[in-house]
Parts: C-alpha cells; structure tokens; sequence
C-alpha cells in the first residue's frame, strides 16, 4: 500500500521544480555558455598568436581565469565569469540529479556526461573564487599542478591504476568530442527550429571544428596519462597547456598548434551560440 509524501516533502519538491522553470535558473545556466566561450576563447587566442609568432603563450582554464583578472575592471569581468560558471555547474548538476530541465531531457549516460561536468565547472567556479580572494596562484598553467596531482596519487593504493584510468577516461572523453563533432550530434541539443538556414549551417561548422579540436586536446592528456602511468613517471602528466605544448614541438608544429587554436576558438563562438540556442 502506497503512502502519501509529507507535505514538507511535497512542497520542497514543488519548489526545486519551480526553480529550475524559473528565468533564473535559465539565466544563470545561460550565462555558464558565455563563461565557457571566455574561457575556451583566451586559451585559442593566445595559443593562436603563439603559432602566428606574435608573442602568445600557452595557457589552460586556470591561466584563462588570471587573463581575465589582469584585465580593466578584472575583479568585476572575473566575478562576473565565477557566477556564470557556478550558474553553468549548477544547471549540470541539477540535469545529473533530475535527468529534466525545462525544455529537455537526459538519457542515462547524459546524466553522467552532466555529473562529470558540473564538477569541472564547479571546479573551475571555485577557481576564479579563489583568485579574486588572492589565493589563486601564479597564472602559468596547470602543467605542473598536474605533475603534483599525478605525483600524489601514485602515493595511492592502486595509485598507478588510477591515473591509467583516469588517462583512459580522458581519451573516451576526447573519443566521445570527436563522435558528437562529426556526426553533428552537438545541434540535438540546440533549438535548431528557430534558426535560419545560415545559422544553423555556421553553428554546425563551428561545433564540428570546436569538437575535433576538444578531441585532439582531451585525447592527448589522456595518452600522456596513461604513459606517466606506464613509466611510473609522473613528469609524463601533461594538462590543457601541456597538451597544446605536445603540439607545438611536433613537425610542422605551429601549423599544428594554429589549426586546433582555431579549433578552440570555433568552439568558444559555438558556446555562444549554445547561449542563445540550446536548450535548457
């Protein structure tokens, strides 16, 4: 026999559906889109000029952030990105935990795909929090935070396990980027019936480019993972930056390293058009 739920239990329930109908809710998700396109745009840029010989760097999420804060009204451009971004994670946490949002809903392996990014942005949220209260550290990358990282976790049972895994985990990511960018599976989640023609043919260039790209990144994190892993050497571990930095020291590297900073540029215009287009 069925029992009714309490009303307290009712009404909470009531009210976290309500709040995810809200214009806020959809605001703050919204806003995450243009946080990621600010972020994905500084590191193609700067990787951009690096390739075209005009004095860029490579940089990661974190070292996206510090460019950010070393700008004109940097603490108000920076706090105005972690809201953004806690408004993007909690938007994917909130798509992980009730498989809904307003306008759609999640398969199974969505649900997972949006509990791993909440914590990234999540991460990333916290990140810019930190730096506006001067406990960010320096804006050089995360190439060596992922060295320590690595480092620290082969001190784990298992540690060497973990980090393969963890390697392995990030080339089916980057598999997964490359899968959604050529079969334009990214425009499923985009209200494509309001755009024109036009639109819809440049978001669907720029989501294909801006995924092969995400793969080529993710995909070599996870191999220099999986390596450190193998040589029990965690000075293999490489992050974003250490990626882009792979690339470079290729043959005919900065052809390379300019091709996926487009890459990652298309992307980041391609999260702006998900601000206006996707569905929540």
């Amino acid at each position: 026999m069925s029992h009714p739920r309490p009303s307290s239990m009712r009404g909470s329930g009531a009210s976290s559906e309500s709040f995810v109908q809200s214009r806020a809710f959809e605001g703050l998700s919204r806003a995450g889109f243009v946080a990621r396109a600010l972020v994905y745009g500084i590191i193609g840029i700067l990787a951009l000029k690096l390739a075209l010989g005009h004095g860029g760097k490579l940089t990661n999420q974190q070292g996206a952030l510090h460019t950010v804060a070393h700008q004109p009204f940097g603490k108000l451009l920076l706090t105005l990105v972690a809201v953004a971004l806690g408004g993007y994670a909690l938007w994917r946490f909130v798509r992980a935990a009730v498989g809904h949002g307003p306008e759609s809903s999640d398969s199974g392996f969505d649900r997972i795909a949006a509990l791993a990014s909440g914590i990234s942005y999540a991460a990333l949220c916290v990140l810019a929090v930190e730096i506006l209260l001067g406990s960010g550290g320096g804006s050089s990358g995360n190439a060596g935070n992922a060295k320590k990282t690595t480092a620290g976790v082969f001190g784990w049972p298992h540690g060497t396990l973990i980090v393969g895994g963890a390697g392995a985990v990030m080339i089916g990511v980057g598999l997964y980027q490359g899968y959604r960018g050529l079969t334009k599976k990214f425009l499923e989640d985009s209200k494509t019936a309001e755009m024109s023609r036009r639109t819809k043919e440049l978001i669907s260039f720029l989501g294909t480019v801006g995924h092969l790209a995400r793969m080529i990144v993710f995909g070599l994190v996870g191999i220099f993972l999986i390596k450190a892993a193998v040589d029990f050497n965690a000075r293999a571990a490489v992050g974003l930056d250490g990626a882009l930095a792979k690339i470079v020291h290729r043959s005919y590297g900065p052809f390379l390293l300019g091709v996926v900073a487009v890459g990652l540029v298309a992307f980041a215009l391609y999260s702006l058009s998900d601000a206006r287009y996707r569905k929540i």
